[in-house]
């Protein structure tokens, strides 16, 4: 390079923006679809932020511009801890721009480049604050769109941050999707639907991707995968993905289940509201206080709003083994006749419980309450199988468990109507029996009366001919006398 050239060079650099507004830029921090964002200081208020800047393409569409302002104003509006704050939107000379919270640390992401997954307790511990963000948003009528573990922020002091509420929408609605999916989300954790139609989503898409983020904390690999976009959509379509105990055994059931409620297929299955998967995540009763892998961190009293009553009252986990049929459904029903039972701290417990497998041995399976709930809807269990809490002690029936009073009821009602169904299939059975008995003596008897008549025809005409071979005999006897005597005559 010339002299000439470096001394150009070097002018450039001196005439690079430092200042935008308020805000004196320090250094990039990236770049993505919509623009750059760099660490700036806002001057006024001595503070550093993260100034989100539109690239040129979307700074020349007025509609964008005007949909941003409106989108990061919204933003504004969201006031929690866990959530990135919105502190400015505006331009300067051509440069539009939004001024968020400046967060020191790293994304869930990054930590899970590192560790590959987390501990069980940090990883709740991170969808339970992340969804009490998230219900904060859905409250105000805002859907997040894209959560993801890029979009969930750790502090260095561990504070658990959601990033980047609203600007994905607004992408959404004026960017097209690509092979990468930008517009619709991630495709790695988006909900089906939203891959089906961006504009017909709700808040229970961004449960869906934070579900599908907890099992990636917890598992550190992907419920669905596919070569291309268009591949991982027709994956999420089957609906078949591994257990995250089946990945990870020391996953509790209970914890299973809330992921795959969250994950469902169909919006209908899924929690409606974020404030049940906390109470869930609660009642679970493993999430850390603070997170172990981050040196330092603070306690973040995540679920201190709920208390042990409300989890298990509010909780659906009985009611996830009403059925499987589909995988995941009808989980709502149930869970509400469970917490009718009022047993708040019951339904943690392990059980040891003795029953009667498929191949009719009897068998002992350390069990949840929810799994044990689970198995008697299915039909796994019956009021016949015996329980009790610890390996010594002795085996009581299900029933005699308030825990399990109702599920038991509806096993026996279910059982009851079965064998109702049973008898009447036998019934009919039998009916049907002896109607086909009946037709065929009918049958035999008419053939019977049929050869019995045909034998009487035969009779009758045999003695019919009889008599008149009998009276030809005789007629013809008679006339040869007749003859004779008139032969005589003349002579």
């Amino acid at each position: 390079m010339s002299e000439n050239q470096d001394k150009k060079s070097a002018s450039k650099k001196k005439k690079a923006v430092k200042q935008i507004g308020d805000f004196e830029l320090k250094r990039k921090l990236g770049k993505g679809g919509m623009g750059e964002v760099f660490l700036a200081r806002q001057t006024s208020l001595d503070r550093l932020v993260a100034l989100k800047t539109l690239s040129r393409d979307l700074s020349s569409k007025e509609d964008f511009v005007a949909r941003f302002g409106r989108e990061a104003r919204s933003m504004a509006k969201l006031d929690h801890p866990n959530v990135v704050k919105v502190y400015a939107v505006d331009s300067f000379k051509g440069v539009h721009y939004a001024a968020i919270e400046y967060v020191d640390g790293k994304s869930v992401q990054d930590w899970l480049d590192k560790l590959e997954q987390f501990p069980i307790g940090d990883a709740v511990h991170i969808a339970m604050v992340a969804a009490e963000a998230l219900k904060h948003a859905h409250d105000l009528n805002m859907v997040h769109r894209d959560i993801k573990p890029d979009n969930i922020l750790l502090t260095s002091k561990g504070v658990i941050k959601v990033a980047d509420f609203g600007l994905a929408k607004v992408l959404d609605e004026d960017l097209s999707m690509t092979a990468s999916g930008t517009g619709l989300g991630t495709p790695l954790y988006m909900a089906p639907e939203q891959a089906r139609s961006a504009k017909t989503v709700d808040q229970r898409s961004d449960i869906y991707a934070l579900g599908a983020t907890l099992y990636h904390m917890l598992t550190g690999k992907l419920p669905f995968s596919g070569e291309t976009a268009v591949e991982l959509i027709i994956s999420k379509e089957k609906d078949s993905y591994e257990p995250a105990r089946k990945l990870r055994s020391e996953v509790p059931e209970r914890l299973d289940l809330v992921i795959d409620k969250m994950m469902a297929k169909d919006p209908k299955h899924r929690y409606s509201d974020c404030g049940q998967i906390v109470r869930d995540l609660a009642s679970v009763g493993i999430h850390t206080e603070a997170l172990s892998f981050v040196e330092g961190a603070q306690p973040a009293g995540v679920g201190r709003s709920v208390s042990p009553g409300s989890a298990a009252m509010g909780s659906t986990m009985g009611a996830m083994g009403s059925t499987m049929a589909t995988g995941r459904q009808n989980y709502d029903v149930d869970s509400r006749r469970d917490a009718r039972a009022g047993q708040t701290q019951q339904t943690s417990r392990t059980w040891y419980v003795q029953f009667e497998n498929a191949d009719g041995k009897t068998v002992v399976e350390k069990l949840s309450s929810g799994r044990v709930i689970k198995m008697l809807n299915a039909g796994m269990l019956t009021a016949k199988a015996r329980a009790k809490t610890s390996s010594s002690g002795s085996y009581m029936p299900l029933s005699q468990f308030p825990e399990f009073t109702e599920a038991v009821e509806r096993s026996l009602t279910r059982h009851t109507t079965q064998v109702r169904k049973e008898d009447m299939k036998s019934l009919y059975q039998q009916v049907e029996k002896d109607e086909k008995k009946r037709l065929q003596w009918r049958w035999v008897r008419n053939k019977f009366r049929s050869m019995v008549g045909a034998a009487g025809l035969v009779v009758w005409i045999a003695a019919i001919l009889g008599v008149l071979g009998l009276g030809y005999l005789l007629f013809k006897e008679s006339f040869v006398g007749l003859g004779e005597k008139v032969k005589e005559m003349m002579n």
